[in-house]
């Protein structure tokens, strides 16, 4: 059957990939029935992610299914022309954007989960608790720390570290949880869009030249303005209660964090720093920062370890009299060594693999020509303003990055304005779906059960008037270098 199939859809497919429908200088597949073919696949994929909550299918599977079949159908083509390289060549750039990306990804979630192993966040949401904060200011607190700490440890690696604690504080409330997500997805996003190391596609600008490093700080009040607008509206759907009523429980929660718990998170911000200062000083990809990170992790786990299994041996040798029978359930007081492939471990790892589908797709799709076309077709007919918008609100759908990509590529005669415009709106334009930034895409898989697409969609228009009002500020105040 394999067999029959096989010879029935190559004949097919060779009609489809007709040599007289390329252009003469290279292969552009955007008015062929292969490209439409791949951008219907990658829509399909698409409205399968959204509906993950109701079809109960992973969000991994379907973009990875169109990820292989564009690939394959580009490495067929190609192929066929006898230009074979050329489609491995981009197949290859192509995955080490992702690699880069997933190994910045895989190091920040180790140290995320092994600071939440460590009991950390157990214990911040103690001191929250203990201080009394309603939900109502519970909200705030987690998006202005969003906010403030994205420029500096990038948007990503803050939201997942702001979904840890409100996991931890909101006691299986899924609404607030949901709405916790979403304010935090914005605030990390409008905070990383005033900081060349907030956000992988302000690198991108700022590594082009187009903008200098103080020049970015022009941003921080449309940044603000995009997250406080928000912020306000969804606060006032929050009951405004306290967020723990049992003091026992209080009691317990206070006293959850481990050895290694705080010098875990100094290790943290010393990873950040290495990332920050690499690309700085020496010009090298943030994540060779990040790995020799995760180095400094597995040390210091090495040393923890040894020194749990000292005091493991320790307490079998003075408590002896306590050893249960064989028949008993084992009872120690001394915590296990810690391992530092037990992070690892617990990782996403379907958020991992989504955001492998999502890049080589959108990156096979690029390839085909559809990117650029975007791109000329807005800037050619509309002004850039308007085009800047609008590539803001396509970033929502389309990943930032290969839309700064194709803006970068085509190199426009931008103003230092027009720069910050199309900053900021990739920026936070992503924040108005789920699947629109990377941040939004890892809390969807750490966040599973209370935050979903549809949960962040009910938000959209809310999260959308700040996206406009963050614009207009920046056309008020930034007036003279448009």
């Amino acid at each position: 059957m394999p067999q029959k199939f096989l010879r029935l859809i190559l004949p097919l497919l060779g009609l489809c990939f007709s040599n007289n429908t390329f252009a003469a200088d290279g292969l552009d597949l955007t008015n062929t029935a292969a490209g439409w073919f791949c951008v219907g696949l990658f829509v399909i994929a698409y409205a399968f992610v959204m509906l993950e909550e109701k079809l109960h299918l992973r969000k991994s599977k379907p973009v990875l299914a169109a990820a292989g079949i564009i690939w394959v159908i580009i490495g067929w083509i190609y192929t066929q022309h006898e230009q074979s390289a050329l489609a491995e060549q981009a197949f290859r750039h192509t995955l080490l954007e992702f690699a880069e990306l997933m190994l910045f990804l895989l190091v920040a979630m180790t140290y995320i989960n092994a600071m939440d192993e460590r009991g950390l966040f157990n214990a911040l949401r103690g001191w929250l608790i203990k201080k009394g904060f309603s939900y109502r200011q519970l909200f705030w607190i987690t998006g202005l720390m969003a906010f403030f700490i994205s420029p500096i440890a990038d948007n990503l690696t803050t939201a997942l570290l702001m979904c840890a604690v409100v996991l931890k504080i909101a006691e299986g409330e899924k609404a607030f949880i949901n709405m916790c997500c979403v304010n935090i997805i914005v605030a990390a996003n409008a905070g990383g869009a005033f900081s060349p190391f907030g956000d992988i596609t302000t690198l991108m600008v700022w590594q082009a030249g187009k903008v200098d490093f103080f020049t970015f700080f022009h941003l921080f009040i449309p940044s603000l303005v995009n997250f406080l607008v928000p912020a306000a509206i969804m606060s006032f759907f929050i009951k405004n209660r306290p967020s723990h009523k049992d003091a026992e429980d209080l009691f317990l929660e206070t006293l959850t964090y481990k050895e290694g718990a705080f010098p875990i998170l100094f290790l943290f911000l010393a990873t950040i720093a290495s990332a920050v200062l690499g690309h700085v000083l020496i010009h090298m990809p943030p994540v060779l920062g990040m790995m020799l990170g995760l180095a400094y992790l597995h040390l210091y786990g090495f040393y923890l370890r040894k020194k749990g299994i000292v005091d493991l041996k320790h307490a079998t040798q003075t408590t002896s009299d306590f050893i249960p029978k064989k028949d008993e359930n084992p009872i120690t007081k001394v915590p296990l060594p810690f391992d530092v492939f037990q992070p690892l471990a617990r990782l996403e790892w379907d958020t991992l693999l989504f955001f492998y589908g999502v890049i080589m797709c959108v990156g096979g799709l690029g390839f085909m020509g559809y990117l650029t076309l975007l791109s000329e077709s807005l800037y050619g007919n509309f002004s850039a303003t308007i085009s800047n918008i609008s590539l803001g609100l396509i970033s929502a759908v389309i990943d930032n990055i290969p839309v700064m990509y194709a803006v970068l590529t085509m190199a426009p005669d931008f103003s230092q304005g027009q720069w910050l415009l199309i900053t900021l709106t990739t920026g936070v334009g992503g924040s108005m779906l789920s699947i629109g930034s990377a941040a939004g895409v890892a809390l969807m898989g750490q966040a599973r059960g209370y935050y979903s697409f549809l949960g962040h969609l009910k938000w959209t228009p809310v999260v959308a008037l700040g996206y406009f009002a963050s614009v207009y500020a920046h056309l008020w105040l930034n007036a003279a270098m448009m």
